[in-house]
């Protein structure tokens, strides 16, 4: 890509915030006990941002890693298990799947108060506008097309094959997810919302019969993907936080969700359209066709309706971290009546 494009690319690295300080000096110690080829803590910056598993950034000599760890304090048992992280990010190095390498996975809490695990840096940039403005349709359409293949990628990795049978459970997914999401949504209901209720009765009536699994990531997106620092081509799928085994076409359906929103209106010239997207996907992962493909996609906008009413509802209830929560009324019945439309062929 030009010289030009060249401040798109995100450091966001601060001083360590009080809250998440550790015993550097452990550190150090343990990493030269640990670590091949090992120089030494010269610095420790952590990056910015609403990562839920405090990110630092390392430098020992002529190295660059990072760091992620739990947050401090009392936690849920399943939450913040950066142990399946670094699973993923390990089964996935010698696939077509961009990822960092990893060295070690610290499950004493000893050593800087919770459990760790340390990977490459990888030089690159975050791009936060799926409209992808600052660029040129070339470069969009380029963009886009390695997004796409990255997605085909990992839907196509063996996850028996790399140990990761018991990473989540194999079939009904969908099945599974429209429970547990109606559930969700039903426990934070304040108010009728209409398309809702057409979603929990259309939904559940309309599962696609295909147990297809694969490992999916999750939060598939354009701003979890860090491109090459001057060309664009991805370098590496980061956050996998909400990954597990799953349907693929949750991943895709996320993933093309923008062709249905407000957002739609930014996407610049040479960004392909959803069809000829899912047409590139379909060609990677050797599939004819995607049938109820509006399964997928309505599906996806009553998860995230779901999320977002459960937001407006702790902001009633005065257990929310942003006042911006009471606002989200609006959005939950927008998301919603999307998902209704969708679902009807809209």
């Amino acid at each position: 890509m030009p010289e030009e494009q060249a401040p798109q690319i995100e450091t966001g690295l601060v001083e360590v915030r009080d809250a998440h300080r550790f015993d550097e000096a452990a550190l150090d110690a343990y990493l030269k006990a640990n670590l091949d080829d090992y120089a030494g803590i010269g610095s420790i910056r952590q990056f910015e941002g609403g990562q839920s598993n405090p990110t630092f950034m390392l430098e020992a000599g002529d190295k660059k890693y990072v760091l992620r760890k739990k947050p401090p304090g009392k936690l849920l048992k399943s939450a913040h298990a950066i142990e399946r992280e670094y699973r993923i990010y390990r089964a996935l190095e010698d696939t077509d799947v961009p990822v960092p390498k990893t060295y070690l996975l610290c499950e004493d809490d000893s050593i800087i108060g919770t459990p760790f695990f340390l990977m490459d840096f990888v030089e690159g940039r975050v791009i936060r506008d799926s409209g992808m403005q600052a660029f040129e349709p070339a470069q969009r359409k380029a963009a886009y097309t390695d997004m796409c293949r990255v997605l085909a990628a990992l839907h196509s990795v063996d996850y028996k094959a790399k140990g990761l049978e018991d990473y989540g459970k194999p079939g009904n997914y969908f099945s599974r997810q429209v429970h547990r999401w109606t559930k969700q949504y039903l426990d934070s209901k304040t108010h009728e919302i209409e398309p809702m209720n057409e979603l929990l009765e259309w939904l559940p009536a309309n599962i696609p019969d295909d147990d297809t699994t694969t490992i999916v990531h999750g939060d598939y997106q354009l701003y979890n993907l860090l491109f090459h620092p001057t060309e664009p081509k991805v370098v590496a799928l980061l956050d996998w936080e909400l990954s597990t085994l799953g349907h693929p076409m949750a991943d895709l359906a996320y993933n093309c969700m923008k062709y249905h929103t407000m957002e739609a209106l930014s996407l610049g010239d040479g960004i392909p359209k959803e069809d000829e997207y899912i047409q590139m996907y379909c060609d990677a992962t050797g599939r004819d066709r995607i049938d109820q493909w509006n399964f997928y996609l309505s599906f996806g906008f009553f998860r995230l309706a779901a999320i977002v009413q459960g937001v407006y509802k702790r902001g009633l209830d005065g257990n929310a971290s942003s006042k911006a929560a009471l606002g989200m009324k609006a959005v939950a019945e927008q998301t919603s009546a999307t998902g209704w439309k969708v679902a009807q062929g809209g």
